[in-house]
């Protein structure tokens, strides 16, 4: 099993989990949420190093902060919450106290374990267009980087919409092709609400890790144009398909891999 470590030391409560070594990227299939979302906790606990001062990690919105939340509280006496530093891959440019807020889903799943000091969400006091660039401004403070050089996180953590976006990188949009931007605004999203900030692609593939989550059979059909072979992977290929850093994963049920 691939997850090993420091996690074989805790209790496995896995009814089945399928390893598909040959598929690039690397793909976990699991009978239930419930064991997906148990499989996530253990790998993110693995990866937070222990001998680490700060670990960075990006967070999507949607469904990804119960998963993870799930997984992660069934082992929170093993993680140290106090060295997370948690952004947002992306954000709606909307109140922090508002439902379509990523930080007020991820705030009430398990943020209020993280020192709020290390909670970095976006400023609304700023038009959309100055948030994104204070966004990347702190994205730079805390991680490193530079203007010319992404900063590097540990770990981002993603959901995939039934068209293959991520993040808030959609079909056809012309940020697929930004690449001198770590954050960049959108004023037009196709999914409601239109304005947004997002990570790009140099920072997102810069990261040492990054973690794919697909429930549903919502995603069952564009499952199988999005987890292909890198060498397959082009400017026409899905934007959650062109994710590519050193180290991906992808973590589906049943439902969503029928079809791989």
């Amino acid at each position: 099993m691939y997850l090993c470590g420091i996690l074989l030391l805790l209790p496995c409560t896995f009814s089945e989990v399928i390893i598909c070594p040959m598929i690039d990227p690397r793909t976990f299939s699991f009978s239930s949420v419930e064991d997906l979302s148990d499989a996530v906790g253990r790998r993110v606990l693995e990866l937070v190093e222990s001998d680490k001062d700060i670990f960075s990690i990006a967070l999507s919105g949607g469904s990804l902060p119960t998963l993870l939340a799930n997984g992660l509280l069934k082992y929170k006496n093993f993680i140290d919450f106090s060295k997370w530093h948690i952004f947002f891959a992306d954000e709606r440019y909307v109140d922090h106290s508002h439902p379509d807020s990523n930080f007020k889903a991820c705030k009430g799943a398990f943020l209020d374990r993280v020192p709020e000091a290390h909670i970095y969400a976006i400023d609304m006091s700023v038009p959309l267009d100055e948030c994104a660039k204070r966004y990347q401004e702190q994205l730079i403070d805390v991680l490193g980087g530079s203007l010319d050089e992404p900063p590097v996180f540990d770990l981002v953590m993603l959901g995939m919409g039934p068209d293959g976006h991520t993040a808030s990188l959609f079909p056809g949009h012309p940020l697929l092709k930004e690449t001198s931007r770590w954050v960049a605004p959108i004023s037009d999203s196709p999914k409601p609400p239109p304005e947004r900030i997002t990570l790009t692609y140099p920072v997102i593939n810069a990261a040492k890790n990054v973690i794919f989550i697909a429930t549903g059979t919502s995603k069952v059909d564009v499952l199988p144009r999005v987890i292909i072979p890198s060498d397959q992977v082009n400017e026409q290929s899905l934007p959650a398909a062109r994710v590519r850093p050193v180290n991906l994963e992808w973590y589906i049920d049943e439902e969503a891999g029928a079809k791989l």
